[in-house]
C-alpha cells in the first residue's frame, strides 16, 4: 500500500447565491479594495488515502466527496491526488 495526499476544493454550484462571498464582496469597498469583486466561499480540504495506486485513491477521494465532503445538490467539487 502507497500512502496519497489529496487536495480538494468544494465552491457553491455557480448559479446559486453565495452568502458568505456576497457580504466580503460587500465589505472590500470598505477596506479600500474596490477592485476585488464577485467572491465565492468554499472549502478547502487536504486528506490523506492509503491505496494500491492512484487510480484507486482517486475513486476513494472521489467517493468521500460524494458521501460526505460536498453537498452535490449545492456544490461542486473537484480534487488532485498525488504520492506522497
Amino acid at each position: 500500500m502507497k500512502t496519497f495526499n489529496a487536495s480538494i476544493q468544494v465552491m457553491p454550484h455557480d448559479n446559486l447565491l453565495d452568502p458568505q462571498g456576497k457580504a466580503v464582496s460587500g465589505s472590500m469597498k470598505n477596506l479600500n479594495l474596490a477592485e476585488i469583486t464577485n467572491v465565492r466561499i468554499g472549502k478547502h480540504i487536504t486528506l490523506q488515502v492509503e491505496a494500491k495506486d492512484k487510480k484507486t485513491a482517486e475513486a476513494k477521494v472521489d467517493e468521500a466527496c460524494k458521501k460526505l465532503l460536498a453537498n452535490l445538490v449545492m456544490e461542486k467539487y473537484n480534487f488532485s491526488v498525488t504520492e506522497g
